[in-house]
């Protein structure tokens, strides 16, 4: 049970932080509201769930802060019908959301104990509609030839077009390229005839994505 000041703090969080930010769709702002985010993170920082600001999950790695969750959530406009690959599985939070929303998650993190943290997070939620896999990526390619949806939930030094690859026709991918303190989240879309399109949608600043080769290196 949560306290009337975590659901003030929740209850804020959409209206101060994230409606703000141009996020209108009601599907998003139910599921961020409905998503127990405070249950995916170190109970150190559980007094910072709905903070406007990164969190530690350990690992040297963040959660983003939640406006940001929220327009790549937008963005992505999800279907239940969705085959979805989540690059960094980090607290496990947006693995869930992702889930509620869509058909099913697979997700792809480095760090094994980040992994069975967000596993254990996950089952406790009742979130089964998803596959986690201790592997990068990047360099790891995934069995599923193709998915509907891609959210990268870190950041690239520059844009490479490897993942887009991995977009089903009508597939939409969310990925953050650029340098601190200024990068620009943009919105991958792949047409019917196999066509990419990139939509740069906002300006940011958020964690660089963790074991990303140089260009020569990847191998899609």
């Amino acid at each position: 049970m949560t306290s009337p000041n975590m659901e003030q703090a929740r209850f804020n969080m959409a209206e101060q932080q994230i409606r703000p930010w141009d996020v209108k769709d009601t599907k998003v702002l139910d599921i961020l509201q409905t998503v127990p985010r405070e249950n995916f993170i170190p109970y150190a920082y559980k007094g910072l769930a709905f903070a406007d600001t990164e969190i530690p999950i350990g690992e040297n790695q963040h959660m983003m802060e939640p406006k940001i969750e929220a327009r790549m959530l937008q963005a992505l406009a999800i279907k239940p019908s969705d085959h979805i690959l989540e690059v960094g599985t980090g607290s496990g939070f947006i693995t869930a959301c992702l889930a509620k929303l869509g058909n099913h998650v697979v997700s792809y993190e480095i760090h094994e104990s980040l992994t069975e943290q967000a596993r254990e997070k996950l089952a406790l939620a009742g979130i089964s509609n998803v596959s986690l896999h201790t592997a990068n990526v990047l360099t790891d390619k995934p069995s599923a030839s193709t998915f509907d949806v891609i959210a990268v939930t870190g950041s690239l030094p520059e844009y490479d077009d490897s993942l887009q690859q991995l977009l089903s026709p009508g597939g939409r991918m969310f990925v953050i390229v650029g340098q601190s303190p200024v990068m620009q989240a943009m919105l991958v879309t792949c047409d019917a005839d196999g066509q990419f399109q990139r939509n740069v949608l906002f300006e940011t600043d958020t964690q660089a994505l963790e074991g990303v080769p140089t260009v020569n290196e990847f191998v899609f």
